[in-house]
């Protein structure tokens, strides 16, 4: 069984540590780490992801920057996009842990693991609804020239 493949973009390296350790504990998922914001197109290109983490307050380049050019890039412009941010507050996110803006999900740091995997099976959940052969369209599962 192929695991979903999820990039964590934040330029705090234990954040995105933590991040992936919670995931790949879980089995279900390979986690690729990126500290670099700037970085991040060509990394969700080689990397093909199924799902991306995305820190809001970064240098370089904002995680509102960087969603926008994955929602204008034809092969990543289906991959679900959540925050993972302090600017939203737990107050703000509620019991679930989450509040949505727009076309997407915005977890409070810091964010409790249960709530981080259900908010992720939830994303990947309506976007292979939404989208049954998206596996195939990912940039890193399309066929080289």
């Amino acid at each position: 069984m192929r695991k979903n493949r999820i990039l964590v973009i934040d330029d705090d390296a234990h954040a995105t540590r933590m991040t992936r350790l919670v995931l790949e504990r879980t089995g279900r998922y390979e986690v690729r780490e990126l500290n670099e914001s700037d970085q991040a197109l060509g990394a969700a290109w080689e990397f093909g992801p199924d799902l991306i983490l995305l820190d809001v307050c970064m240098p370089n380049v904002e995680g509102s920057e960087v969603a926008e050019k994955f929602t204008h890039d034809p092969a990543l412009a289906s991959t679900p996009i959540v925050f993972l941010t302090c600017i939203v507050t737990p107050s703000e996110a509620g019991r679930n842990g989450s509040v949505v803006i727009g076309s997407h999900e915005y977890l409070a740091k810091p964010v409790r693991p249960e709530k981080l995997l259900r908010c992720i099976e939830g994303n990947l959940a309506r976007a292979s609804r939404l989208s049954p052969s998206a596996e195939y369209a990912s940039p890193s599962r399309q066929p080289r020239a």
